[in-house]
């Protein structure tokens, strides 16, 4: 026993050198997203309504998130920049895919992230539920694009879903 207890500091030392030597991840400072999955949500009619829309981000500098009280220009209700996850909504009307304007919008907030650790970056994922089912329109094929903004106006790339059969009747 008295010889364990010789190499204990040395053992605890080594583990914290081996932990302190993990290298951070760095991303570049525009956020970044992947399409991970759509997943449309079971309800009690045989009517499709609302969807599951689920992505990875990252972003290097950390500043992707806003407040409640982040309401002055840029991110103003006036500006575009009010919203920081943008999301398009497209019907395959006659073989293509064609831009809907809906009256409601599918824009969202994201909520002010904070990194984990020494690095201000931060990565996850998101989910956000949508509708799908467009009461004006008999088309059935649709697809959504996203991207999401930080707070230093960088957009990220844009994402494209698969097409999306949606259960009218």
């Amino acid at each position: 026993m008295k010889r364990f207890s010789r190499f204990l500091p040395l053992i605890i030392l080594s583990v914290f050198f081996l932990n302190a030597c993990t290298p951070e991840e760095v991303f570049p400072p525009e956020p970044a997203i992947t399409f991970l999955s759509f997943t449309k949500k079971a309800n009690n009619t045989t009517i499709d309504d609302k969807g599951i829309l689920k992505i990875y981000f990252t972003d290097g500098d950390g500043d992707l998130g806003l407040d409640d009280g982040d309401t002055i220009a840029p991110f103003d209700k006036n500006s575009i920049y009010y919203y920081n996850f943008f999301i398009k909504y497209y019907e395959k009307q006659h073989g293509n895919f064609v831009e809907v304007t809906l009256p409601t919008t599918f824009n969202s907030r994201i909520p002010r992230l904070t990194s984990k650790g020494n690095s201000p970056s931060v990565k996850g994922e998101i989910e956000l539920e949508v509708f799908i089912n467009n009461p004006f329109s008999a088309f059935d094929t649709i697809r959504f694009e996203a991207s999401i903004c930080d707070r230093a106006l960088h957009i990220s790339n844009t994402i494209t879903t698969p097409e999306i059969i949606v259960q009218k009747h």
